[in-house]
């Protein structure tokens, strides 16, 4: 029998790397994509004993990413049973410290590619009646982070813009989840001292297990899967809470970060 086929981008490190180990442990072929080609050809080596493994380099925050990474997946004559939308940037600190190239980059990616990819490929499964789509997002999706302001904002784009779509496809045999993991021990996490957070070994989860709670998630119909039982009472309190209230104490927070780093 011919295996599936998993495109996952933004694949060369951290949780996106994971995800591949994890699809091609699994039973999937895998089409890998990064801006980093000797990141992407070290996992291909590393995995092409247990599946076979296709490299797309690409840069999806530019205009021209996402159809250039699904016209060459096109060329290879590939079907994409599952698409994992991983690839994603972050910031942490004042909005206004950040560029203005580093705030359109971020939304181009962690936005507007996770768009186009899905709407590029979401016809072809509905079609065949099949199909799996896993959007990575985060706890930060589910309440406004001064801070970390524009990456929280695209995050619960990320959430909002999985839910909407779970609706619309049902019935259609196509299944989208959103993967909400909280700080886990990856390189964007250490590049923004996140690590450095007082308590945060408490809450740190790590890339392998919140690749495997994504798998489980999209194959097993959840939505919306947050890893670990700290992030998922972080969640629910937060539920309960007066969005000012919330607001406050993100603010807080954060501020700790930047004294901390």
């Amino acid at each position: 029998m011919t295996r599936p086929t998993a495109l996952i981008t933004g694949a060369s490190a951290g949780i996106g790397q994971e995800l591949a180990r994890v699809f091609a442990t699994r039973g999937y072929d895998l089409i890998i994509c990064a801006r980093r080609e000797e990141r992407l050809q070290a996992l291909a080596e590393e995995l092409r004993g247990t599946a076979s493994v296709h490299i797309v380099t690409a840069d999806l925050s530019k205009t021209k990413g996402p159809a250039k990474l699904l016209a060459t997946v096109g060329d290879m004559g590939l079907t994409i049973d599952v698409l994992v939308n991983n690839a994603g940037a972050a910031f942490q600190g004042e909005f206004t410290d950040m560029s203005l190239t580093q705030a359109q980059d971020m939304v181009a990616l962690n936005m507007r590619a996770l768009m186009e990819t899905t709407h590029r490929v979401l016809p072809g499964m509905i079609e065949r009646g099949q199909g799996k789509i896993l959007n990575v997002g985060s706890v930060v999706g589910f309440q406004a982070v001064p801070g970390m302001a524009l990456y929280s904002a695209t995050k619960a784009f990320v959430l909002s813009f999985t839910e909407s779509l779970a609706e619309e496809l049902r019935g259609t045999g196509v299944q989208i989840s959103a993967l909400c993991p909280g700080l886990t021990r990856t390189e964007m996490v250490e590049d923004l001292g996140a690590d450095r957070i007082p308590g945060s070994d408490i809450m740190m989860s790590d890339a392998r297990s919140v690749a495997e709670a994504g798998y489980d998630a999209v194959h097993s119909g959840e939505v919306i899967r947050i890893p670990g039982c700290l992030n998922q009472l972080a969640v629910n309190w937060a539920e309960f809470q007066p969005r000012w209230l919330k607001r406050v104490a993100a603010g807080i927070a954060g501020r700790t970060v930047f004294t901390a780093n």
